[in-house]
């Protein structure tokens, strides 16, 4: 495995772990390839968005980190970071997240970030098992929502 900064090559099959992951949770969100060009790959706002993919060159998932900017919809306090995490239901367990995220910390520590929240559903039990994993621990609940944060040293 090997992880990369995103490029506009990768949408069609970051789009398609997104579709994949709606087939398996049903949880819908937006996934064409336009929302993942301009939401992850080409955000104003992003610090990185980092693929893992497998040898065969495969995206296998993908971490976005954007500055959290004044008003945003999340109520994440400006400056903060603000993380997304979307790994293909056939690539769990093989530590695609736990790689994913040694990138982007470090990607957040260059940035000068001191804090990144990660905005969960509170019934994603795998998420917000994987974000306690990687150090993230609860600050507030609003309804329905988990969100929590990572403070880097």
């Amino acid at each position: 495995m090997e992880t990369r900064r995103a490029a506009i090559a990768d949408a069609e099959a970051m789009h398609r772990v997104l579709r994949a992951i709606i087939a398996q949770t049903g949880r819908e969100r937006p996934n064409d390839v336009a929302f993942v060009t301009r939401h992850y790959i080409a955000n104003p706002a992003s610090i990185a968005c980092t693929v893992a993919v497998d040898a065969t060159g495969a995206v296998m998932g993908f971490q976005s980190l954007v500055r959290a900017e004044a008003g945003n919809r999340y109520a994440v306090p400006p400056g903060w970071g603000i993380i997304g995490t979307h790994i293909a239901p056939s690539a769990h367990r093989r530590g695609v997240g736990a790689e994913l995220f040694h990138a982007t910390r470090a990607a957040a520590q260059a940035a000068g970030l001191t804090k990144i929240d990660a905005y969960i559903a509170a019934d994603n039990a795998g998420a917000l098992r994987y974000y306690e994993a990687m150090g993230f621990r609860t600050y507030r609940e609003p309804e329905g929502i988990v969100q929590k944060v990572c403070t880097l040293g």
